[in-house]
């Protein structure tokens, strides 16, 4: 239409792509090398190869020291076992390490960021709008850099988890530190605390219950992206879902689609228990 000026940002950035993978080819193959050989795929056979009684039992002593209470360990427990007779155990393991490396590349992404958006308010105004962006963005559009990057398989699918589940801890880690109380920061500071001690020894404990929160949001939108991620090649309980509406078996993508949103609850139990300040019990007789 004659009205509208004609814009486009196709090929400019179609273009920076393509500059990218030609003078970065070889540092990219090294990052999906250490990416997929030095973590993934070690953590997806160490969880396949374990006997189920033992990652159950793990389980089961994590969801415990979390909630503190058995009957939530055994729900949580049963929820997993479940999802094996299904018939889906090993793709439940898959899915799971896919999370976790997933979700251990965003904190050590977000949590530095969160600390230095803390610190650096001119950086916090420029930064919040670039985070409202990528946590309004499709999710599908993560995966067309991941695979022009570097290619097909389990490497762009976590990094384009990464990229999509990292915002809110990134947000929650620099509202909880700077959320800290002033005057316990200047009560430490008069004791000669260093910055870094201020940051180990005080901000980031006090602020813990909000990085938990932040950690908690990131897993579940890394769970968010499992099924997406199945379509560049991430295997797991999302290739079962994206069978299932392939061939229109809708039994096995509700069950796959079952199986994940256990997971979801039992990582979501665990890591809010996690995230709740602990009380100190005073007697058997105190009030639950």
């Amino acid at each position: 239409m004659a009205f509208f000026l004609p814009i486009s940002i196709k090929e400019p950035v179609n273009h920076a792509l393509e500059q990218l993978v030609l003078r970065f080819g070889n540092a990219l193959h090294l990052v999906n090398e250490a990416i997929l050989q030095g973590a993934l795929l070690p953590l997806e056979k160490l969880l396949r190869g374990a006997p189920p009684a033992l990652i159950l039992l793990l389980i089961a002593l994590l969801a415990w020291h979390a909630t503190r209470r058995l009957t939530h360990a055994a729900w949580l427990t049963g929820a997993l076992y479940l999802i094996g007779c299904f018939g889906l155990w090993d793709m439940l393991m898959q899915t799971l390490a896919l999370v976790l490396v997933s979700t251990v590349l965003a904190v050590l992404i977000g949590l530095p960021a969160g600390v230095l958006l803390a610190r650096l308010p001119r950086l916090r105004r420029w930064a919040l709008p670039v985070l409202d962006v990528m946590q309004t963005l499709p999710t599908f559009v993560y995966l067309i850099p991941a695979v022009m990057l570097f290619g097909l398989g389990k490497v762009p699918a976590i990094l384009a988890t990464v990229v999509y589940a990292v915002c809110p801890l990134i947000r929650l880690t620099e509202l909880g530190i700077r959320q800290v109380d002033h005057d316990v920061a200047e009560a430490a500071w008069s004791f000669g605390t260093t910055r870094w001690q201020l940051l180990i020894g005080v901000q980031l404990p006090l602020a813990l219950p909000s990085i938990m929160a932040g950690l908690n949001q990131t897993v579940m939108m890394a769970l968010a992206m499992v099924v997406i991620a199945s379509m560049i090649g991430a295997r797991g309980l999302g290739e079962d879902v994206l069978a299932g509406i392939q061939t229109l078996d809708v039994g096995r993508g509700l069950q796959a689609g079952l199986a994940i949103v256990l997971l979801a609850i039992v990582i979501d139990r665990i890591t809010q228990g996690w995230g709740r300040p602990r009380r100190p019990q005073r007697g058997n007789h105190e009030p639950h």
